[in-house]
């Protein structure tokens, strides 16, 4: 309305510079010209039909006519009635006084952003914390803010009530115990000679390494047991502190295995049936194995997929960039980046061929 209005004001500016070197011939029969065109206008709206005038158009002719008094309005053909216009100015008056009048912010002023920026750090750092015992640790330090106004910030950045929050998901407990955590299960393939293969690999939580324990045609309880006292000599090694193992409730775990690993201080943990989500780390590796190997090379037999295996296992863990571990693999850090552009300009790539051209491998030439 604004807008309009001050457009309004500027054009009929224009429009009076234009009115000043005419004579009063030329304004009296233009005015005769403006009054006739208002009784046709008249005539084709009927009696008493009602012209609707915008916000904008209303002020405008409100200050405009404001000056004339009373009888020289009623004089004046206008598509309303002077007592129209008088009103319009007294109410352009009343508004124009109720803005002077009103203050310009009602309620408690809103709170510093260094308190709204602590609230919001000591409910994501407290997830159980609800908005009184956040107003709690606010006295402690000395903040005088009221509860109701850590209610307001909490509803306004979308942060849900405590008991809503303080729920532990199985997601969020892989997260905080990954350095305790490893994961295992079997996958199934089919070589061209017509055999089942069955694939036993465990992937570690933190670092995300995997290692593939054995792949046969015939799983047995006592190859099972096997694979699993080489794991455990393999975590000696490492100094890996795994405590807990998830599986699946596969009949192809022996029960020797959990007590093999319970003598190695490792719980094994069983999912849920049907609830592949509470491994899901290891049905990730299950899927990349799948897309990257399996679905894009011909496995002749048992010999030729345990080659596979121990060349994606080694580009797995020393080469392919992971987004859990920041673009690192699990057994080589990001490199620093190169900020010289001379030297980026120089670089020379060098390209390796795993499994005849099924996995690539990129690094700097020497």
């Amino acid at each position: 309305m604004a807008l309009r209005l001050a457009y309004l004001t500027v054009t009929n500016t224009f429009a009076a510079l234009r009115l000043l070197p005419m004579g009063d011939r030329d304004k009296d029969i233009e005015i005769l010209a403006l009054r006739h065109q208002i009784i046709v206008l008249e005539r084709q709206l009927g009696v008493g039909a009602r012209v609707r005038f915008a916000p904008e158009d209303r002020v405008f002719l409100a200050a405009l006519l404001a000056p004339l008094p009373r009888d020289v309005l009623r004089r004046l053909r206008l598509l309303i009635r002077p007592d129209t216009v008088v009103r319009w100015h007294h109410d352009l008056m009343k508004r124009r006084h109720a803005r002077a009048c009103t203050p310009k912010r009602r309620g408690r002023p809103p709170p510093v952003r260094s308190i709204r920026v602590l609230v919001l750090r000591l409910v994501r750092e407290n997830p159980s914390w609800g908005y009184r015992r956040v107003h709690g640790e606010l006295a402690t330090l000395g903040i005088s803010v009221a509860p109701s106004t850590i209610w307001e910030i909490l509803k306004q950045e979308g942060i849900d009530p405590a008991p809503e929050r303080a729920s532990t998901t199985w997601a969020d407990f892989l997260r905080s115990q990954a350095e305790a955590l490893l994961a295992c299960d079997f996958i199934e393939t089919v070589t061209l000679d017509g055999r089942r293969q069955y694939v036993l690999a465990v992937i570690d939580h933190a670092t995300r390494r995997i290692r593939v324990l054995g792949a046969t045609a015939h799983p047995t309880a006592h190859g099972v047991a096997q694979a699993v006292r080489n794991l455990v000599m393999d975590l000696e090694d490492a100094g890996c502190r795994a405590r807990y193992l998830i599986r699946d409730r596969d009949g192809k775990f022996p029960a020797l295995m959990d007590e093999i690993l319970a003598e190695a201080g490792i719980h094994t943990v069983l999912t849920g049936i049907r609830m592949p989500r509470m491994n899901a780390i290891m049905e990730r590796w299950v899927r990349s194995c799948r897309r990257e190997l399996f679905d894009r090379c011909l496995l002749w037999n048992e010999h030729q997929l345990r080659h596979a295996l121990r060349e994606y296992e080694q580009f797995y863990n020393r080469h392919r960039a992971h987004q859990a571990l920041a673009q690192a693999a699990p057994l080589r850090p990001v490199p620093a980046p190169i900020i010289d552009q001379e030297r980026i300009a120089s670089l020379t790539i060098r390209w390796r061929d795993r499994l005849g051209g099924i996995l690539h491998e990129y690094s700097h030439a020497a």
